[in-house]
């Protein structure tokens, strides 16, 4: 495994429950801020084998995704995360900031 699939994966363990995150930000807080693409793909080859939360991990509007969008909703309604009529979440409001001493720096989306 190297060493960007190993920071993605220790990012999205750390997302709170309650909490979402973009593709980007994963991929930027993970050191490569056009590995969004790349953060998809992982989700959907180890999140089972890693017991990711995908169902944390939103596009950079705030959409839950198309596959499994149903279950998304329902995961992230289970959580307190209010995913509204066409399938978004206020980032605003339920974005997480990431892991402990990141700050702000990092680039949204």
């Amino acid at each position: 495994m190297d060493d960007f699939t190993e920071k993605v994966i220790d990012v999205i363990l750390q997302i709170p429950s309650g909490r979402v995150a973009s593709y980007g930000q994963i991929a930027t807080i993970a050191g490569n801020h056009r590995g969004a693409r790349q953060v998809g793909r992982l989700l959907y080859s180890m999140s089972a084998k890693y017991k990711l939360p995908w169902h944390r991990i939103v596009n950079a509007k705030g959409e839950i995704v198309v596959f499994k969008a149903d279950r998304q909703r329902q995961l992230l309604e289970l959580e307190g995360v209010e995913v509204d009529g066409r399938g978004r979440v206020d980032m605003n409001k339920f974005r997480w900031e990431g892991p402990a001493g990141e700050g702000m720096d990092w680039i949204l989306g």
